[in-house]
């Protein structure tokens, strides 16, 4: 899909992966709508980056956990530019509880606020661009999941199990959305954001970093501009590719099983 001056909605994108898909995006010409719940300041941020490059930005105010939200972001995508050609289903939420050993941790409100995002959002807002994508016959989705989602690791068995779902919903995607649309996933290990960082305390976080630099086989972690990279490919790059899950982990997975 050529991307010049082409239409996408980046979910969660005023800071971290979110906002880095949607400069990398505006690197290749495509417009984008810029999708915050409260960091308002960074997603204008975000929004004036990708001007500088040249292309149009819409700043949305939505959760997608609501559908509502979801249809009002879409339909403001298409009164603005008459199409949406790229999603890309990045919001998320956690429930830190990194001890998966205490069950007391977590509890039913805690999978059901992390899944009402993580999973039913990202639903929520395929339905939204579909039928657009539909029309135009032609569209890109990509799901941003986790490798946590196929180690059943991560910040909590909550979200380590949203995210198995959001991968298991991306092959359904790619199967009933077909021909015109793809639907793909993209799943990071360990990404440098703030998110994380203030997620466990800097103290954890590093000693987090370390261990996991250690472990993978590249010894990196991650950063958001190396997630973005694989998402643009996926929707630009990538004709013959759905139902697939991309990991993006510095070799990670790759060093666990040796």
């Amino acid at each position: 899909m050529d991307m010049k001056n082409a239409v996408g909605i980046v979910t969660g994108s005023a800071t971290g992966i979110g906002a880095a898909c949607a400069v990398r995006l505006a690197q290749q010409g495509c417009h984008a709508v810029i999708n915050y719940t409260k960091s308002e300041a960074e997603a204008a941020a975000t929004a004036a980056a990708c001007e500088r490059l040249g292309v149009q930005t819409l700043l949305v105010k939505a959760n997608v956990a609501d559908d509502a939200d979801c249809r009002r972001m879409a339909e403001a995508a298409l009164s603005k530019w008459g199409r949406i050609d790229a999603l890309v289903n990045n919001a998320g939420i956690t429930k830190f509880a990194r001890d998966h050993r205490d069950l007391d941790a977590l509890q039913a409100e805690d999978f059901q606020r992390v899944y009402a995002v993580n999973v039913i959002g990202a639903y929520q807002m395929t339905r939204a661009v579909v039928p657009a994508m539909k029309k135009q016959g032609r569209g890109a989705i990509v799901n941003v999941s986790s490798i946590g989602g196929m180690r059943g690791s991560g910040s909590s068995i909550a979200y380590a199990a949203s995210k198995g779902a959001l991968n298991t919903m991306t092959l359904s995607l790619a199967r009933a959305l077909a021909p015109e649309i793809r639907v793909n996933a993209v799943c990071p290990g360990l990404v440098e954001t703030r998110w994380l960082r203030d997620g466990v305390g800097p103290e954890a976080y590093a000693k987090f970093k370390a261990h996991y630099e250690q472990g993978a086989a590249l010894r990196k972690v991650v950063l958001p501009e190396d997630v973005a990279r694989a998402v643009v490919w996926l929707l630009e790059g990538a004709d013959l590719v759905t139902g697939e899950s991309i990991v993006v982990d510095g070799g990670f997975l790759v060093a666990g099983q040796a």
